[in-house]
């Protein structure tokens, strides 16, 4: 197959990661897409986790937010938002998390809080929410995001939900327990950190990627792992279910074409 978008090979590498045992803390978007891919083909029995509350989520399409009740309807269960974060989430209860970002530094901390002075920002973004004790209280976290020099930065504007911190073992310092980010998928290769110092290093390139594009579109020096593999292309099956799965959520939501 190669009539696939840059998104959808990124949405695709993103759901492979996930495992049919794991315990995933989504968030909204192209993590939740990813998410419900996974679902949805190799990972039938994967438990999905909103921040609102809800446990065991099968949602028939995407959600608009974690408060749209789609996914109550389809939930095993829904709890209060402090049991979610006190017993669940920072009970150690949640094997993976995953989120995206507005930015991102070469150690995968994440920014949505703004862009430019924190007082006088150019952008201010939406914040939070339950993201900053996410990255830090999963199992491990894995981070989708397209890939451009705008939001791959050399320095954050704000760090809002700590990644690897200034790398090496500097959030174990900080008193976390967890892995940390241990992927990053975007739109042109997946990046794991390095096992020393825990700078993201691409460890495998999307077809048809060049090294000159990865670098042209992020805003430090490049790094690569000793062997760099290539990202199998998406498969029939995982763009049908993807394509659909967007169809459904269009027509729902009133967009489709």
């Amino acid at each position: 197959m190669t009539d696939y978008t840059p998104t959808e090979m990124m949405t695709v590498a993103a759901a492979r990661a996930l495992r049919n045992e794991d315990i995933c803390f989504v968030g909204i978007g192209q993590p939740s897409a990813a998410c419900n891919l996974a679902r949805l083909t190799h990972a039938p029995d994967i438990v999905l986790i909103y921040e609102s509350g809800t446990l065991g989520t099968k949602p028939r399409v995407l959600p608009l937010s974690i408060g749209d009740g789609e996914l109550c309807e389809t939930a095993l269960t829904t709890v209060s938002v402090p049991e979610m974060f006190r017993y669940w989430l920072q009970g150690g209860r949640i094997t993976v998390g995953f989120l995206g970002g507005a930015q991102i530094d070469r150690f995968a901390n994440l920014n949505t809080t703004v862009v430019g002075p924190y007082d006088k920002p150019k952008v201010r973004l939406p914040g939070g929410g339950g993201a900053p004790e996410i990255a830090t209280a999963c199992g491990e976290i894995f981070i989708i995001m397209a890939q451009g020099k705008r939001s791959f930065v050399d320095k954050l504007d704000f760090i809002t939900s700590l990644g690897h911190g200034e790398g090496g073992d500097h959030p174990r310092r900080l008193g976390v327990k967890t892995k940390g980010p241990t992927r990053l998928m975007t739109d042109l290769a997946i990046f794991e950190p390095d096992p020393e110092t825990k700078e993201m290093m691409v460890t495998s390139i999307h077809p048809g990627v060049t090294r000159e594009q990865i670098q042209d579109n992020i805003g430090w020096p490049v790094r690569y792992a000793p062997t760099v593999a290539e990202t199998p292309a998406p498969s029939a099956q995982e763009l049908e279910v993807l394509r659909e799965l967007h169809a459904r959520t269009a027509r729902a939501h009133g967009n489709a074409a």
